[in-house]
């Protein structure tokens, strides 16, 4: 593709107003660790949220859906979809037990919540297996889409994008803590959102309009007879893809897999963005709306994309005789998106690449950032050198962050596709996202158990891996269940016959996140406060009400997303009889959150146990 002088000037200055107001911030992330990781806990509920959104609004996002679409159809983003579950129970479950809990890393929670040699031991293992292998993991995953676009647009091999994408990410995250990030993240959005509404109202152009779309995609028909179009898998004609896209995420992956962005129970820079909040009201209402524009403003836009590219570009060997200079092993359904921009027209192709630009480092940010928080926070300080100044923690904070990037990017040579990447993530978290929603709330889950669950995951899921090496595959959703029932039986037989956590602990636990519900009343006992207390506090009789904003926060979610595709499909009566699912449903959401924000105040002013 050739960019004008114009498409210049608006990436130049489309990046100038992104990144240049963070570098006000950069004196004072740099005073210690509580500004340079968690913006000393005063950021407002708004910019959290924004941040959130922002962070999963990478260059890897639309070439992941739009490489879903292409191979499983519409339906096929259940896979993501479903993790509204695990995004509105944190929201109404644990966004308020994280903010009390006033750790500086969700690592941190560890020993706050478990006792002993392996409470530590599960901190600054996962310190070292999230913080830098994971999370490499998932920067090579953004930076590979960024080598995908780059080489689309400007002809770039891996390591020339590598080169770019590193210089501004380091600098920047090395310099403005998370302050930077989330000023970066709030402009960002907004940016992209302009970006990629531009580029699919011009893509459906090219194609004829949106009746023209639909009336083309709904004469073709994907492997297995996949209707793209539709929101819902066949059942009927492919009983498998159904299971695999559908069921499965909605039965077991939603709550059994951890995935960054969507931790059962909160978790990494969602959990970071919680703990940042200056209240727990800030807190709930920032992944509150996360949960809102991650599932409703955003896919649209993307999935129209990728349903004209199934017109423009029905096959891989379309995309190539397209940019014949491609590196092949670059080709694949994730890279029809930014094939898709040559439509483009001048202008609006330069603040799509701006847009994307930052989006890759908005993402690479955060990650930089909440990696370095658990090497130097949860590793370095509490193993290795604990009686440091602050200002020697941000410098050893700036300098894994280099470590992070140059490892990520040594990783991003050796994966091939955003969905491949989206599948390993899923299958080495599998089974550990139930324990991460138990631990809040009964007091038998000790650190041996979170010991447990990562160790049989990760060596079940390598084992799996190895057998399809020898040909003994298994299909990746049946590769998840017997993951998830693995690594379950497992860390419960040790939360029954493994060590306990010290009461003391536990006591301290109770009285300081205050969590409710039946799988407490023992140690509640034992911290000596009664039931009638219990509820005066606002914690106790939650749960119901929680429940509820569960429930309608879902079919919120999931009417207004479905309600947007079917008006653009033109299939109006849908879209009223969803339309009325979202207002019911909405209006409960609102009483509950109003209810909730209330004995959040309350809960404030009453100091438990006094």
């Amino acid at each position: 593709m050739q960019l004008a002088p114009l498409d210049w000037v608006i990436i130049v200055v489309s990046l100038s107003i992104c990144f240049i107001p963070a570098l006000y911030y950069r004196k004072r992330s740099g005073q210690n660790t509580a500004e340079f990781f968690a913006s000393g806990r005063a950021v407002p509920w708004w910019l959290a949220g924004l941040s959130m959104v922002a962070t999963t609004f990478s260059s890897d996002t639309p070439n992941l859906v739009t490489d879903i679409v292409r191979r499983n159809g519409v339906a096929g983003n259940w896979v993501w979809w479903a993790f509204t579950l695990t995004g509105l129970a944190t929201v109404f479950f644990y966004a308020r037990l994280w903010r009390r809990s006033e750790v500086l890393t969700d690592l941190e929670f560890y020993e706050l919540r478990y006792s002993g040699k392996a409470a530590g031991f599960v901190r600054g293992f996962r310190s070292v297996y999230l913080g830098f292998l994971f999370n490499c993991i998932i920067m090579a995953t953004v930076n590979l889409a960024a080598c995908k676009i780059a080489a689309i647009l400007f002809g770039l091999s891996r390591w020339e994008t590598l080169l770019v994408v590193g210089l501004l990410n380091v600098v920047f995250a090395a310099v403005t803590g998370l302050w930077g990030v989330l000023i970066i993240d709030m402009i960002q959005f907004f940016t992209m959102m302009t970006a990629v509404v531009a580029t699919a109202y011009f893509a459906v152009r090219h194609v004829g309009g949106l009746d023209a779309m639909v009336t083309k995609v709904s004469a073709m028909t994907g492997p297995g007879g996949i209707n793209f179009l539709s929101m819902l898998p066949n059942f009927r004609s492919n009983w498998d893809l159904a299971i695999a896209i559908f069921i499965m995420p909605l039965a077991v992956q939603w709550w059994a897999v951890w995935y960054p962005g969507a931790e059962p129970g909160g978790g990494s820079y969602i959990a970071q963005r919680m703990l940042a909040s200056k209240s727990e009201k800030d807190s709930l209402g920032a992944v509150l709306f996360f949960n809102l524009a991650h599932y409703v403003l955003r896919p649209w836009p993307w999935i129209l994309v990728a349903l004209c590219s199934l017109i423009v570009f029905p096959n891989l060997a379309d995309i190539q005789k397209a940019f014949p200079a491609l590196d092949p092993s670059l080709l694949g359904h994730d890279i029809a998106y930014p094939a898709m921009m040559m439509f483009l027209p001048v202008g609006f192709l330069g603040l799509m690449v701006g847009g994307l630009i930052a989006a890759n480092s908005s993402t690479n940010l955060t990650h930089l950032n909440w990696g370095a928080s658990y090497l130097v926070h949860d590793f370095y300080r509490r193993f290795i050198n604990p009686t440091a100044t602050e200002k020697h923690y941000v410098l050893v904070g700036r300098l894994a962050t280099v470590l992070l990037f140059f490892s990520a990017g040594a990783m991003v040579f050796v994966l091939d596709t955003a969905k491949d990447s989206f599948d390993i993530i899923l299958q080495v978290g599998a089974g550990t996202g139930l324990l991460y929603l138990v631990r809040w709330f009964w007091w038998r889950v000790n650190a041996w158990c979170e010991v447990n669950a990562m160790i049989s995951s990760f060596v079940f899921s390598i084992l799996l891996l190895v057998l399809r090496k020898f040909g003994f595959s298994v299909p990746t959703h049946y590769a998840l269940i017997l993951t998830v029932v693995v690594t379950t039986i497992s860390w419960m037989l040790t939360a029954y016959l493994g060590p306990q956590t010290d009461r003391t602990t536990l006591v301290a636990f109770y009285r300081k996140v205050r969590p409710f519900g039946p799988g407490w009343r023992a140690v509640r006992r034992e911290a000596g406060i009664g039931e009638a207390e219990s509820k005066a506090r606002g914690t106790h009789e939650s749960f119901p009400l929680a429940l509820v904003g569960w429930v309608s926060g879902s079919l919120t979610v999931w009417s207004a997303l479905f309600t947007v595709g079917n008006v653009l499909y033109g299939r109006w009566i849908y879209a009223g009889v969803l339309f009325a699912v979202f207002a019911a449903s909405g209006l409960v959401l609102i009483k509950v959150v109003n209810r909730l924000w209330t004995k959040v105040r309350r809960g404030e002013d009453m100091p438990l146990g006094a």
